[in-house]
């Protein structure tokens, strides 16, 4: 049996990860952060407004003896619910049928959420643990996106055990194509009105 962590970031900062922290310069920094609360460990409002803008996540997961996996699941934004302050939940679509990562959940429930945000440079990682629904209906519906054209064929629930930010150093900033359209639209309305007045004056 694992022992008791003393702290939130130690389901990522294993005594080894420690060791070689300290032997690289950048434990002092992180025992601060340690002592000052560490990682977050519920849902607060900074993580609320990053997830209902969030379209497009990356969900890790590991076979019992330990081989890892990642799966891309995306939607509209906000696809990811709030169920509580320690609870995730999505509806997860009909795919390719290989099932790898529901089968790795039966076997180790261990799992981990990457979320980018290339406009504004931002990610988020989430630790934590996970579990496949297929037998409540109900809550697939109530996790389904309105209007989203995809077959939904079970529920994903994620539990957060710690999750954190990271800076956007090497991030490249790329932008949504719809987003981009929408900017391109308003900026050509905006020409054509300042064209439409420009005539008018020189009548």
């Amino acid at each position: 049996m694992s022992e008791p962590q003393a702290f939130n970031s130690d389901v990522a900062f294993t005594p080894t990860v420690k060791t070689i922290q300290s032997r690289k310069g950048s434990r002092a920094a992180y025992a601060r952060v340690e002592q000052n609360g560490g990682w977050r460990s519920e849902v607060d409002d900074h993580l609320t407004v990053f997830l209902a803008e969030a379209d497009s996540l990356f969900l890790a997961t590991a076979s019992a003896d330990g081989q890892p996996y990642m799966q891309h699941r995306g939607g509209p934004k906000g696809f990811v619910k709030i169920l509580d302050k320690h609870t995730l939940g999505f509806a997860d679509y009909s795919g390719n049928r290989q099932y790898i990562t529901q089968g790795n959940l039966a076997e180790n429930t261990k799992a981990h959420i990457f979320i980018m945000d290339y406009a504004h440079r931002r990610r988020v990682k989430l630790w934590g643990t996970a579990r496949v629904v297929e037998d409540d209906p109900a809550l697939l519906a109530s996790l389904m996106p309105a209007g989203y054209k995809a077959r939904p064929e079970k529920v994903i629930l994620f539990s957060i055990s710690a999750w954190d930010t990271n800076c956007p150093q090497h991030i490249p900033q790329k932008f949504d194509a719809g987003d981009v359209a929408a900017a391109l639209a308003g900026r050509d309305a905006r020409i054509a009105e300042l064209e439409a007045e420009l005539a008018k004056l020189k009548r």
